[in-house]
């Protein structure tokens, strides 16, 4: 932790508070000990919660002081595999999920950048590649999904006809409020706001504050 973390920590803590955390916090640290051994590289401490779900660990590429929460579920089966930088943080329950751990087509997976969160509940349908930048925040809830269903013979079912794979790009420094969706093919501009309960199906300009459904322009951070 930086000077400036420890101080916050300080803030607000009783003698007792801070032992509770450190006893919490050790039992992460010790599922991290006996998960790095089977994931594909960690550059440092890894910390993980109670009941979470890594499959195919060696295709996970994990960077320092990671943090995986009670319940989340990882699903590495993808052609890029998964790709964590430093101080990434999966939030309580969240899926990433490129493929069907089933069976069908393996997907290209998720490259996260330093210091950015999935938020808890998130679920991030990495099918077709997502790619998220440096300091982005996920609020809860968050949904993205990189792929579409192709629906346009009505002679068949839609579940027959399979899917259309589409990049998503979330640049650095995004705030992608709580309920939100992120639909396939979709990029957000760098230091952009998604206000909550939006859905995101085109291009937002970077600095952009946006919102509803389907998401319009409100108004640029630039002023």
């Amino acid at each position: 932790m930086s000077s400036s973390q420890n101080e916050k920590f300080k803030q607000g803590y009783s003698f007792f508070s801070k032992i509770s955390t450190y006893y919490y916090v050790s039992f992460f640290f010790l599922r991290g000990l006996c998960k790095r051994f089977f994931i594909g590289s960690v550059k440092g401490k890894l910390l993980i919660g109670k009941n979470v779900s890594i499959l195919y660990a060696s295709k996970l590429f994990v960077g320092a002081d990671t943090i995986i929460e009670d319940g989340a579920e990882i699903n590495c089966l993808a052609t890029h595999g998964i790709v964590l930088g430093d101080r990434v943080s999966i939030g309580k329950y969240a899926i990433i999920r490129p493929s069907n751990i089933y069976g069908g087509p393996v997907g290209d997976g998720l490259i996260i950048g330093n210091h950015s969160n999935i938020g808890p509940y998130n679920y991030i349908g990495c099918s077709g590649k997502i790619t998220i930048g440096n300091n982005v925040m996920l609020a809860p809830r968050v949904s993205i999904y990189a792929e579409n269903h192709v629906f346009a013979n009505t002679d068949i079912t839609i579940k027959s006809q399979g899917v259309v794979k589409k990049e998503v790009v979330i640049e650095d420094d995004c705030w992608i409020a709580a309920n939100s969706v992120i639909l396939a093919g979709v990029t957000i501009g760098r230091g952009s706001v998604i206000a909550a309960g939006s859905v995101v199906n085109e291009d937002v300009a970077p600095y952009s504050v946006m919102a509803g459904v389907p998401a319009k322009f409100i108004k640029s951070r630039k002023g």
